[in-house]
């Protein structure tokens, strides 16, 4: 039986156990069971974690970068101990299969080791001066101040850690909060920094109303940095409010990832990479392939093989079976999502092959489910479905394959299949995205950026942009005495 923590959050140091807005209850997903109660954050203890991390910041912003590299890389160390436990715990709250958490959860420390090396890395340059009269002109990045953190439900770990790391590791102290489905992932994380030696106040952690803590913080006049993933509709609220403060403003929003399939692509290589990826997490997940576009002469083929990949997974409740291929959706709102969908589809709007409803039973479960021919003006076609559900189609050229790949707002992650060099060139330069792999799906590590452009958002984190994001530019240039 895996042990689930008592709930608390941390304000100025403190581990606080009484919301002062009362409870809200964790459910597991799989079963629907209540977990525990989770402590909602009040008006005046949100105030009490913005003074905390007013405070700290400059203490925090002057500490070496060596010094916080190393209390950064005890907190990864910390995490990668107790990785098996935050994967149990992990499923309990989002139904992730096991070996999925505990390698989010591995994927995390190395992240936050990344970011703290950033720390020690990044001194600045100097530029050439112009003049005999100038000395010296250097050019430095340094901590915009305190950060507010929001992060969603799909991956708690991973996004929480890329967040707090690269805040931490240029010297702002934070405030995060967490998705209220999986408030124990983000506190056995943040007990990991703790424990490494961040110091009180640098870091907050707070639970509660997503509304009304995202309106509390980003219009705190101490709050300097506010770096949200989630929704694209909520992302806009965030940023026009971030924009009334001036504020600096991350945001990692929805995508709906095109795959480009040529007929030249390894087949069976790229049918089972695609079905792989694409209920990784039962969907949710911002840069799930969704849109399959096919070469004409290998559709009829890549559909039968790939319908018969997603029918023969295995869905059910990892936390008790760790031979689970795909536990459940979040929640039951993502169910009704799923089935409000499928009550578009049929005629031109698509033929579902398989899956297509939920199963009998506890659980908010949706089958793996593959819909052939959808139109381009259907819903699954046009709008993030955030689930375990994919849409295939033929084209007839690599050109019409690129127009129906950039027909959308969106642009978070594009990819695509092929042995053909010059088609590989020419999908590299043309699909837009903010990511695009080749003949793979891997488009996060932590040296490379994370991020979006269009409606799925701007800035990014991981990698060197990680860090960046958490600070502002300063230049000093210095003359001679009496010039």
């Amino acid at each position: 039986m895996t042990n689930y923590p008592a709930l608390k959050m941390l304000i100025g140091g403190e581990w606080v156990a009484d919301g002062g807005d009362g409870t809200m209850t964790v459910s597991n997903p799989a079963t629907e069971a209540k977990i525990a109660e989770c402590p909602k954050v009040s008006s005046e203890q949100l105030d009490a974690a913005v003074a905390a991390a007013s405070e700290a910041f400059p203490v925090w912003a002057g500490t070496p970068g060596a010094s916080r590299h190393k209390i950064l890389r005890k907190a990864a160390d910390l995490l990668r101990e107790r990785a098996p436990e935050i994967a149990r715990v992990m499923t309990l709250e989002v139904g992730k299969p096991h070996a999925q958490a505990l390698g989010e959860t591995v994927g995390a420390a190395d992240l936050i080791d990344f970011l703290a090396e950033e720390a020690k890395r990044q001194g600045g340059r100097l530029v050439p001066v112009r003049g005999a009269h100038l000395l010296q002109q250097r050019v430095t990045q340094e901590p915009i101040g305190p950060a507010a953190l929001f992060t969603p439900w799909n991956f708690p770990i991973n996004l929480p850690a890329k967040k707090l790391a690269g805040a931490l590791a240029a010297g702002c102290s934070c405030i995060l909060k967490p998705a209220e489905t999986t408030p124990a992932c983000a506190q056995m994380l943040v007990e990991c920094f703790v424990e490494a030696g961040v110091p009180a106040g640098a870091i907050n952690l707070a639970y509660g109303d997503p509304a009304k803590i995202s309106e509390h913080l980003i219009t705190a006049p101490a709050m300097r940095k506010i770096s949200f993933t989630g929704s694209t509709a909520v992302g806009k609220q965030l940023g026009a409010m971030a924009a009334q403060g001036l504020k600096r403003f991350t945001a990692e929003l929805g995508g709906h990832a095109p795959v480009v399939i040529g007929e030249s692509a390894d087949f069976e290589r790229t049918v089972a990479a695609c079905a792989a990826t694409k209920f990784r997490n039962a969907g949710q997940v911002c840069v799930s392939p969704t849109r399959f576009l096919v070469a004409r002469g290998i559709y009829d083929k890549f559909v039968s093989e790939f319908a018969a990949c997603a029918s023969a997974l295995k869905i059910g409740d990892a936390s008790v079976d760790d031979s689970v291929d795909m536990g459940p959706l979040a929640h039951g709102g993502r169910v009704a999502a799923m089935q409000d969908l499928m009550g578009s589809m049929g005629g031109e709007q698509g033929e579902i092959v398989t899956g297509g409803s939920s199963p009998e039973g506890a659980g908010h479960f949706f089958q793996p489910t593959v819909i052939a021919g959808p139109s381009p003006t259907s819903r699954l076609m046009t709008e993030e479905p955030f689930g375990p559900v994919a849409g295939i189609v033929p084209y007839d050229d690599i050109e019409e394959a690129v127009r129906i790949a950039n027909s959308l707002q969106y642009g978070l992650a594009a990819y695509a299949f092929t042995a053909d060099l010059d088609e590989s060139h020419y999908l590299g330069s043309s699909l837009r995205a903010g990511m695009v792999a080749i003949n793979h799906f891997a488009v996060g590590s932590p040296e490379t950026p994370f991020g979006g452009i269009g409606d799925s958002g701007f800035g990014s984190e991981s990698g060197v942009e990680g860090y960046l994001g958490y600070t502002e530019t300063k230049l000093v240039t210095v003359a001679k005495s009496g010039t």
